[in-house]
């Protein structure tokens, strides 16, 4: 059976490869000069590959729409791609977080491991190929045309051309328009794992490049008083707000919270870091009355350079309302304990988002309810199957949304 994959990212190679396994003739088709420009520029050029926990542990990691990956993640686990890479002569390592990275920290090994296999099994590849349309027969699969009129017949087509995020690598939203011709519906596109925006951008702008690592994260909703996401571990200012694995996470959450844009609007949604997690109140207090005894002669604003990074003490020395060149041993309790609460209180205030080109994946896409979970393939057109960021489904950081991609291009490409 000959099979066409429109789209060459990892979702797209994955089901290249899983149905040229099946004995099948394939074709990939990549409208770009490359295959899997997108996967270069994961874990920032280092490609977090997957994640080292259970299988089963990844749906909790999958707000969008995890349930509908069940079956997908049973016919190929987190184990079976780092078999699939060592057996291409990739090994990996496991850092924190669970995340698993190739050993050389070159996500072009990756895509160099993808490239071999496809080249192993005779996969026809046709790079500068964009298609136009998707053709059907009495609501079945008969191939497809690309821009250029050439017409391709196939019995199979899978589509897996990403979502809208990062245009430059070729994710333009090509494929919603395909299947929308051809009756699909799209639920609506927004940016997830997108850096956010800070009302308090003068205080980010003096600290941008600041990372701080084994901070806790609370993002709040004032208005309900309930806290929407948790998070520890690590996040940076920049020019416009904050970024980082945490806070990435923590838009996946924002952007499904109710009435999130006028919560917003109202300046409701606070982002707060605790700076110093594994200190209770009263150890940290403790802590830097220890600190101010070593040196109870120098001016407060001078006192700091044990308990916090250089670059952000005289952002916080200024918010503590304690006069930045009053002795420590003058400090009153009063003022150590506001100091202590903002160092456990650390807010900022949530004014948007970063734009969509800029996010790391796609919030919504081809509608699940269309899409046969244990297969991949579309309720309404025989003989066309979905893989990858197209589906609406999406993860947090941590090697999840890669994970997606390798399973359901797996699935995608078995053999009905």
């Amino acid at each position: 059976m000959r099979v066409i994959v429109i789209g060459g990212g990892p979702a797209g190679m994955m089901a290249a490869i899983s149905s040229a396994e099946q004995g099948n003739k394939v074709i990939l088709l990549e409208k770009m000069k490359t295959l899997g420009r997108k996967l270069l520029i994961t874990g920032k050029g280092r490609c977090n590959i997957t994640s080292s926990l259970e299988i089963s542990e990844f749906i909790n990691n999958i707000p969008g729409n995890g349930k509908f990956l069940f079956s997908v993640f049973k016919n190929y686990t987190n184990k079976d791609i780092i078999k699939f890479l060592n057996t291409q002569g990739v090994t990996v390592k496991e850092e924190r977080g669970n995340r698993i990275f190739p050993k050389s920290d070159r996500s072009q090994d990756v895509l160099n491991a993808f490239i071999k296999k496809l080249a192993e099994l005779h996969i026809e590849i046709m790079t500068n190929s964009k298609v136009d349309k998707i053709l059907l027969e009495e609501k079945k699969v008969i191939g497809v045309q690309l821009e250029s009129g050439e017409k391709i017949t196939a019995k199979k087509v899978i589509l897996a051309t990403g979502g809208k995020s990062y245009p430059g690598t070729g994710s333009t939203g090509d494929g919603y328009k395909l299947a929308e011709e051809i009756g699909h519906s799209i639920t609506k596109i927004k940016p997830s794992l997108i850096p956010i925006t800070i009302k308090e951008v003068d205080i980010c702008k003096k600290i941008q490049g600041l990372s701080l690592k084994n901070v806790k994260i609370i993002v709040k909703d004032l208005k309900n008083n309930k806290n929407i996401y948790t998070d520890f571990g690590e996040m940076i200012f920049t020019h416009f707000g904050i970024s980082g694995p945490t806070v990435l996470s923590a838009s996946s959450h924002l952007i499904r919270y109710k009435n999130i844009e006028n919560l917003i609007k109202e300046e409701k949604i606070k982002f707060i870091i605790d700076l110093k997690p594994a200190l209770s109140k009263q150890k940290l207090d403790e802590r830097i009355n220890r600190d101010f005894a070593l040196c109870k002669n120098k001016q407060f604003k001078n006192s700091l350079d044990e308990l916090l990074p250089k670059k952000l003490i005289p952002i916080i020395t200024t918010l503590s309302k304690i006069k930045l060149e009053k002795k420590v041993n003058e400090i009153t309790k009063e003022e150590r304990n506001y100091f202590v609460e903002l160092l456990k209180n650390f807010e900022l205030t949530i004014n948007g988002f970063r734009p969509i080109d800029e996010a790391i994946i796609t919030s919504g896409g081809i509608n699940i309810k269309e899409i046969n979970p244990s297969t991949m393939e579309s309720k309404i057109v025989s003989g066309l199957y979905f893989a990858g960021e197209i589906i609406d489904v999406d993860a947090y950081t941590g090697g999840f949304n890669l994970q997606i991609a390798y399973s359901t291009g797996y699935t995608a490409g078995l053999c009905k």
